[in-house]
């Protein structure tokens, strides 16, 4: 029976939950490569492998996964999956594929598992009981892929009866016994070689657990004349029933152990990592009684056809059309890798808003290709690059998006050249490069009209690309060129991430986002005081909120923020900071002046020395102050 009656909460008979085929899109892709370059014509079956696993979050089914490893048979399986052999049945026309005798290849898969239990290869190596079928038509022409899956299993001559309903393992284990039956059964795993072990022996009691193989029964099981335990990787997480895996082990244990037991319990093994925490306390137990009866020497009944979407018996068809280009077969693995990591690890992460996100990159050199690399590989799909640096021969050694090829004849601009490469590296990616300068504070743009125009363009390409962009990384290698695009951020609103590289120390911050205008400016103002607990509380960290956070051009006068790190002595600090409120960047006085005078304002300060947004924030007049105060201080004390 299959868990597809399942009504009762305690049933009296043992239900199973079948196998669901879960063929990844890569496994399709092998398969083309096959028929095209090997299989040819050629009908003839051959042996292919998948694996399933026991660590599913709750509500997934029971999964067997083919993916492009399935036709290499010496392919490692997967770290704690276990592996299935199994046989493809491919046929050249759709006719074919219908007309296959679906009956005689499951009698055929079912002869050779009771084969292997009647002669005890089974017991040498119990991967023998998990073998499947797959039967498969490729429509080359239009990427669409006919198939039908199997999975044998031998019916007993009558139900299972249950002695003991399945339980929780926790409500019959201690929390020392299922620690001891945790390594137990990791130890045996590593002393074997294997990810995992389909099935295995159990012994315990208050004050111990023991594991070992199948071919030891005799010796392990020596004195016990009742009942014995045995311990099934199951892939199921239902629970009231076991996974599919169990049917063939318990035609095995009727087979061979019915005359000297009177029943068997069933350890349901299930072994899940939930944000980075295992557990296999979920696991399930019972009780059944093993048929007290002798097989005939034929092969008992065989089911195991998988029904298809609707849940009739039919096959299932994919259509592949989209993705069996490599370009989007690149984007679908890396996609799969990266919501394997979310699923595994990370369950609250939003991928959709990660693949969406618009990033702007300011620096494409160390910096620049190594964040580059980053945001790709956690599914940032639109990067843009902003340099007006060309490739030196210096520079590949250190910046890994570049070649030598890209110094020669003067070099490649960098950003043009980062961006190609990320598309050759991913051609999912949208990547663009920019080859542009950016102007800073203190270096005039007015030596000619030519000169003042274009850093006029300069600065409105920049001001389109911070407005089209949802985060914006400063990754140059000077403090001043830092400055426009701070102050162009700031006023739109836009996430802004600093990094900067000293020799052995480093900095990584994120700037104040502040609020929509429409919300109220995000400076503290002297005319709206804030209350103490409001800033400092009783965690610093947990109590500034994000658009009172300060810029990079705030750190004149205050801590920078976020993480800084001493490569020397191997050491992360953690300071946050308020935001400046006579900050050269971000402050509302430079803010209110560059949203009402856009270029000219900007203009001023490029052409102007540093005192100039000293003078307008309010710099100069804080150390006049500040000099005052200290002479003050000193006369006061020589007169004492």
């Amino acid at each position: 029976m299959t868990a597809a009656a399942m009504g009762d909460p305690g049933p009296c008979k043992l239900q199973f939950a079948p196998f669901n085929s879960a063929l990844d899109v890569g496994f399709w892709h092998e398969l083309t490569q096959k028929k095209l370059n090997e299989y040819r014509l050629d009908e003839a079956p051959k042996s292919i492998k998948g694996y399933y696993y026991n660590g599913d979050s709750a509500g997934l089914p029971a999964r067997l996964t083919l993916e492009f490893s399935a036709f290499d048979m010496s392919a490692p399986t997967p770290a704690r999956c276990c592996p299935a052999t199994g046989t493809l049945y491919n046929t050249n026309t759709l006719e074919a594929f219908k007309a296959a005798d679906k009956k005689l290849l499951l009698e055929q898969a079912a002869n050779e598992i009771w084969e292997s239990i009647k002669s005890g290869a089974a017991l040498d190596n119990p991967v023998l009981l998990n073998k499947f079928l797959l039967l498969t038509f490729a429509d080359l022409k239009k990427y669409h892929f006919y198939y039908w899956f199997c999975s044998p299993a031998l019916c007993l001559p009558e139900s299972i009866p249950l002695v003991q309903g399945p339980v929780g393992l926790d409500q019959r284990f201690s929390p020392k016994q299922i620690q001891a039956l945790e390594r137990a059964y990791d130890n045996l795993c590593q002393t074997e070689g294997v990810p995992a072990l389909p099935y295995f022996l159990i012994k315990y009691d208050e004050n111990m657990v023991q594991v070992s193989l199948l071919k030891h029964y005799s010796d392990f099981f020596q004195g016990q004349r009742t009942k014995v335990t045995i311990g099934v990787y199951d892939p199921c997480n239902l629970a009231q029933y076991p996974g599919w895996p169990l049917r063939n082990f318990l035609v095995l244990a009727a087979h061979r152990w019915s005359s000297s037991f009177q029943s068997v319990e069933v350890l349901c093994f299930r072994d899940r990592t939930l944000q980075g925490l295992r557990g296999i306390a979920h696991s399930i137990i019972f009780e059944v009684k093993l048929p007290e009866m002798a097989f005939s020497p034929d092969c008992p009944k065989a089911v195991g056809w998988e029904k298809n979407q609707k849940g009739g018996m039919g096959p299932r068809m994919v259509n592949l059309s989209e993705c069996m280009d490599p370009k989007r077969l690149a984007e679908s693995s890396v996609d799969l890798n990266l919501k394997l990591m979310c699923w595994r690890l990370v369950p609250t992460l939003d991928l959709d808003k990660v693949v969406s996100v618009k990033c702007l990159l300011l620096g494409a050199g160390t910096l620049g290709c190594n964040v580059a690399r980053t945001l790709m590989g956690w599914g940032v799909r639109h990067i843009t690059f902003v340099d007006n640096a060309k490739i030196s021969y210096s520079n590949p050694v250190r910046q890994p998006l570049y070649e030598f090829e890209d110094c020669l004849v003067g070099g490649k601009p960098k950003a043009l050249a980062a961006a190609d490469r990320l598309q050759k590296i991913f051609p999912g990616v949208n990547a663009r490069g920019f080859n542009m300068s950016i102007p800073m504070p203190g270096h005039p743009v007015n030596s000619s009209s030519v000169t003042l125009e274009q850093a006029r363009r300069d600065v409105e390409q920049l001001e389109q690309l911070i407005e089209s962009h949802d985060v914006v990384f400063l990754l140059m290698d000077t403090r001043e060129s830092r400055w426009l695009p701070s102050v162009i951020s700031a006023s739109k609103r836009k996430l802004v991430i600093n990094a900067a590289l000293g020799f052995d120390t480093f900095v990584v911050m994120r700037h104040g986002l502040k609020k929509p205008k429409q919300q109220g400016a995000g400076d503290l103002c002297p005319s709206h005081p804030v209350a103490p607990t409001d800033l400092l509380g009783s965690s610093l960290f947990a109590n500034i909120p994000g658009y009172k956070l300060g810029c990079y051009f705030c750190n004149d006068v205050v801590a920078p923020g976020d993480i800084r790190g001493f490569l020397s002595r191997f050491d992360n600090v953690l300071p946050v900071s308020l935001a400046f409120d006579k900050c050269t960047a971000c402050s509302s006085k430079v803010l209110d002046q560059y949203e009402r005078e856009g270029f000219n304002f900007l203009a001023k300060v490029f052409n102007s020395s540093h005192s100039f947004l000293e003078d307008l924030t309010g710099l100069t007049l804080l150390h006049q102050e500040t000099q005052a105060a200290e002479i003050w201080d000193m006369s006061d004390d020589e007169t004492v």
